[in-house]
């Protein structure tokens, strides 16, 4: 039973697929995409078989010297650390048709600028 906790940004991020999933599609599929979003996140914390590890090469800022993973749920990308305790730092949610490494690069950026 790891769990997962949330970075800043990707908290931001749940909100923004809150509020388009709510105002395209309705409240009630909005609540049943966040629910079984956080039941996919709790899934990944506990089942490190499924975690896919995301180059280093490709946009972690050398600041940031972490293994970064990352996994897909329905229409995004969720990017995610481990933490000593076991459990995973959900780092960034980026739907699968945003420039990803673009965003995902500014969305690691601000977190290793702000964890120096």
């Amino acid at each position: 039973m790891a769990g997962y906790l949330f970075y800043p940004v990707s908290d931001r991020q749940l909100d923004e697929i809150w509020r388009y999933s709510e105002d395209t599609h309705g409240v009630r599929q909005a609540e049943k995409y966040i629910i079984d979003l956080h039941k996919f996140l709790q899934d990944l914390s506990e089942k490190k078989k499924i975690w896919k590890e995301l180059p280093n090469k490709l946009t972690v800022p050398i600041d940031l010297n972490i293994q970064i993973y990352f996994s897909k749920y329905e229409y995004h990308f969720i990017y995610f650390r481990e933490f000593p305790s076991g459990k995973i730092g959900v780092m960034s949610i980026l739907h699968e048709t945003m420039d990803i490494p673009i965003r995902l690069k500014e969305d690691l950026n601000n977190i290793g600028s702000k964890e120096q």
